[in-house]
């Protein structure tokens, strides 16, 4: 086979093998109710960075927003001052590579010799395995507590892992989805871990 028949064959099942599937996990979200759970869901409240958070930074905004406006359609009125009520709002991510396997291509060539005359043969091998594509994992932390100090009357945190090529890539809206599932059912069942899709 000639070099451009090889090449005309190998590409186009390179472009189909190495396509990753987008992926988007459920939302798995822990929540802790304090002793006064009567207090939530009402009145002011302020939202604050949490500790070692830069507040100004855009990436932040974007999940501080998002959790401002769950806040606000549970019953809360978001003001920048003299709440009663405070909640530190906390944003991480990461991202990484799934483990890289071997290339999809491995090109073999083989010679032999006999009696019967000689040859020289190649062989082509495709692995269509998808390769992993880059994975991001959000959380958000929230602690809402009286403005005045004192335990803590609710906290929460929820966190997911979404593929670069899905549409949860895309901070505003992973930033919906997270803080949407962090306070379904607001206040939840303390101490219980859910999945929410």
């Amino acid at each position: 086979m000639r070099r451009s028949a090889l090449t005309a064959l190998v590409v186009p099942l390179l472009a189909a093998g190495c396509a990753a599937p987008a992926y988007v996990s459920p939302v798995e979200v822990t929540r802790f109710v304090g002793p006064s759970p009567a207090y939530l869901g009402q009145g002011t409240i302020e939202l604050v960075a949490g500790p070692g958070e830069a507040a100004d930074s855009l990436e932040y905004s974007v999940y501080r927003d998002a959790v401002r406006r769950e806040l606000e359609m549970l019953g809360y009125r978001v003001v920048a001052q003299n709440a009663q009520q405070v909640a530190s709002v906390q944003f991480e991510d990461y991202v990484g590579d799934e483990i890289r396997r071997r290339g999809p291509v491995n090109v073999g060539v083989g010679g032999s010799t006999g009696s019967y005359g000689s040859g020289v043969g190649v062989g082509v091998g495709l692995d269509l395995t998808p390769r992993p594509a880059e994975r991001i994992l959000r959380e958000i932390s929230v602690a809402i507590r009286p403005a005045g100090g004192g335990t803590n009357l609710w906290e929460g945190r929820a966190s997911m892992t979404a593929t670069v090529n899905s549409d949860m890539a895309d901070d505003r809206a992973a930033a919906a989805r997270i803080a949407d599932a962090l306070f379904a059912g607001f206040p939840g069942n303390s101490g219980e871990t859910i999945e929410v899709e």
